[in-house]
Order: C-alpha cells, then sequence, then structure tokens
C-alpha cells in the first residue's frame, strides 16, 4: 500500500511538472522609424509572465510593463522583451527599431572679405524672405561659438532665412545686394546641412543696423544645446 500511495504521489507532481504553464513574449511599438531623442513606446502583449525584462540594445533596461524609450545615436537597434513564468520558465521576442538623425543646419559665420569666424553672433532663422525683412516669426535663435558655427537641430526640410547680427558685424548690406547671402537651399531631411553666413564688418554701425527690440526675449534664452562646440 505505501508504495501504490508513492508512486501515486510521483505521478501526480509529474503531471504537475508537464503542465507548467509556459511564458509566451509578444510586444509592438508605436514606431519603427524615429529620430534620436524620439519618445517610443511600447505595447506589452505577453501572455502567462509574471516579470519582464525590456533590452534596448543600446546598454540600456527596463523591468517596466510598458516603458518608453528614446535613443542617443542612430543606427539599427533590436529590442527584446524577456517574458518571465513564475516557475522561472522564459520567453523572448525581437523587435528591430531604426533611429535616423533629425534635420540638422550648421551655419558657419565668415566675415566676407578676410574669411575670418565671427563668434558670438546673433543668428536667427526666419521662414519667409519677407518675415526676414519685417523681424517677423522668428522660428530660432542661436549663438556662434569660438569657430563661428551654430547648429539647428529638429529643423523641417525647408529653405530658411538667416538673420546674422554682431555688434560689429551684419549680413544686412550683403542680402540687399543679393538674397543669395541670406537663403539656405532647401534642407535635406534627416541630415545634416550646412550654409555659410557671409558678413561684412560694420564697427560700431551694425548696433543700430536693425531694430531688434522684438528679439529681446529669443536673446533671454539659452541655446547651449543648440551651439556646437
Amino acid at each position: 500500500m505505501k508504495r501504490v500511495l508513492i508512486l501515486t504521489a510521483a505521478a501526480a507532481l509529474m503531471m504537475l511538472n508537464s503542465c507548467d504553464i509556459q511564458p509566451e513574449s509578444h510586444f509592438f511599438a508605436d514606431k519603427i522609424k524615429a529620430e534620436i531623442g524620439e519618445d517610443i513606446f511600447f505595447f506589452n502583449r505577453s501572455y502567462n509572465a509574471t516579470d519582464y525584462e525590456w533590452d534596448f540594445g543600446d546598454g540600456t533596461f527596463s523591468n517596466a510593463y510598458e516603458p518608453s524609450h528614446a535613443y542617443n545615436g542612430s543606427g539599427i537597434f533590436t529590442v527584446i522583451l524577456t517574458a518571465y513564468s513564475k516557475s522561472g520558465s522564459i520567453d523572448k521576442s525581437y523587435l528591430d527599431i531604426e533611429i535616423i538623425s533629425p534635420t540638422m543646419l550648421e551655419i558657419e559665420v565668415l566675415e566676407y572679405y578676410d574669411q575670418y569666424p565671427v563668434s558670438g553672433a546673433s543668428v536667427i532663422l526666419y521662414p519667409t524672405e519677407k518675415d526676414w525683412d519685417n523681424e517677423t516669426n522668428a522660428i530660432v535663435e542661436g549663438f556662434t561659438n569660438a569657430s563661428g558655427k551654430v547648429v539647428f537641430t529638429n529643423l523641417q526640410p525647408r529653405v530658411y532665412f538667416v538673420d546674422v547680427w554682431h555688434s560689429t558685424h551684419n549680413n544686412y548690406t550683403l542680402r540687399d545686394e543679393d538674397t543669395g547671402f541670406i537663403r539656405t537651399d532647401q534642407l535635406e531631411k534627416n541630415q545634416l546641412n550646412k550654409f555659410i553666413a557671409w558678413v561684412d564688418y560694420t564697427g560700431t554701425k551694425g548696433a543700430t543696423a536693425r531694430d531688434r527690440k522684438q528679439l529681446v526675449p529669443l536673446k533671454s534664452r539659452t541655446v547651449s544645446a543648440t551651439v556646437k562646440k
């Protein structure tokens, strides 16, 4: 009788083990192509799991049920979701995410004749030539670094009109000669576009060449994030 009970208990244990429910890992993302710094939201559709581990493919991880993530560099990243059951069984699912660069514009401010860089110059982007003339609807302002350069990010792939002002330099006379001095080409999407903004040396005249009172709020903002060192 004792032998029968032992065999029965063993059979029951084997049945319980054979009935261990296996986890099934499933997920999707709200986008599979995004720009650097753009949030991606992940949606968990796993079954029979109690714990989760997300590997975003860039050296970062999460144990959240449905996390979001932003990438700091471009490339193709394989996201892995590992689902764990209560008994320790696991299942994995995979999804490739493509990360691309935002549309960027690097402006280099150079003096027209001697071609030296002008640092500390205010650079403002306008959507149209009329806005440039009237100083209205400014999109963004940045200031050139020691190399005379400033980089604007997250722009639209369009044409911009560039206003450059410094206490001793500006591009206003050059603009009167040819609008090509202030007009960029249409920016290429998800690329680093470049534009040379030529300026004249004006001495102290540059301080009064244009009424920039309406730009004071722009000048008070920090733009260090957009400046290329």
